[in-house]
């Protein structure tokens, strides 16, 4: 009996699952049949990494906040990113800001993206220079308020700001590997915009990453759901996904060992 093309292409994925599966320390039972190799908090070697924890994006003031304030507020983002500050700052891990500013001179790009052209065109990030932090506070690129104690502890490192979504316009990279840093804990916005970014550079880069699900949010638009667009990449590509109640308590528990 002949075996249609489409069998034999949907017998060699099933196959290829049962070898991932076999090779792969499975943490959780998943319905989507993938693995899930897990992430193990080591101490030294992880670091938490939020992206753009700024008021564009989280506060209701924000230009963004129409887009996406319905998601943050359903995942209680605000909250959750801050238990995550808490409890790393508490436990001494290293904390990572990769910030998303747009200078004068970035207003001069020839082309851009559809949503490089929205931010530019509604002022999102913007700064008077980089090097005048003239009209920075409390504006759309300052952090949300109840952030900063974090931010501004004198031991939490900013990047330089990325450009688009991702690290590679930043020295994130440089300056986790210059740290030993090689497991990053990832929060923050937006999710399947500069999360997303960064958590594909960081795979890419050789890094283990877990994403932080519900300290993260995204824009919703007619026929486009940024989250759940992120949520099924997360699940794809990372390490491991996990809520903030189960990231904070392995912090806590790995500080405590």
């Amino acid at each position: 009996m002949k075996i249609s093309a489409a069998a034999r292409i949907r017998r060699a994925l099933l196959i290829g699952a049962v070898a991932l599966a076999s090779l792969a320390p499975l943490t959780s039972a998943h319905a989507d049949g993938l693995p899930d190799p897990g992430f193990e908090i080591a101490q030294g070697q992880t670091a938490l990494l939020v992206t753009d924890p700024q008021n564009d994006f989280l506060s209701p003031n924000g230009v963004a906040w129409g887009v996406v304030g319905k998601n943050v507020e359903a995942n209680g983002t605000i909250g959750h990113i801050d238990q995550l500050f808490a409890a790393a700052k508490a436990a001494g891990m290293p904390v990572f800001v990769s910030p998303h500013y747009y200078y004068p001179h970035d207003h001069g790009w020839r082309f851009e993206g559809a949503l490089e052209a929205l931010m530019h065109k509604i002022g999102m990030f913007d700064r008077k220079g980089p090097l005048t932090t003239d009209g920075f506070e409390g504006s759309g690129a300052d952090w949300l308020a109840q952030y900063k104690r974090y931010i501004s502890d004198g031991q939490t490192i900013v990047t330089s700001p990325h450009k688009v979504f991702g690290p590679e316009t930043n020295d994130l990279v440089l300056q986790l590997r210059k740290r030993g840093i090689s497991k990053v804990i990832i929060a923050g916005m937006s999710a399947n915009l500069c999360t997303e970014a960064h958590m594909r550079e960081l795979i890419e880069q050789g890094f283990e990453v877990m994403v932080v699900s519900d300290a993260t949010a995204a824009a919703q638009l007619p026929g486009l759901d940024g989250y759940a667009a992120a949520m099924a990449n997360f699940r794809m590509i990372a390490n491991h996904v996990a809520d903030t109640g189960t990231v904070v308590s392995a912090i806590r528990a790995n500080h405590h060992k």
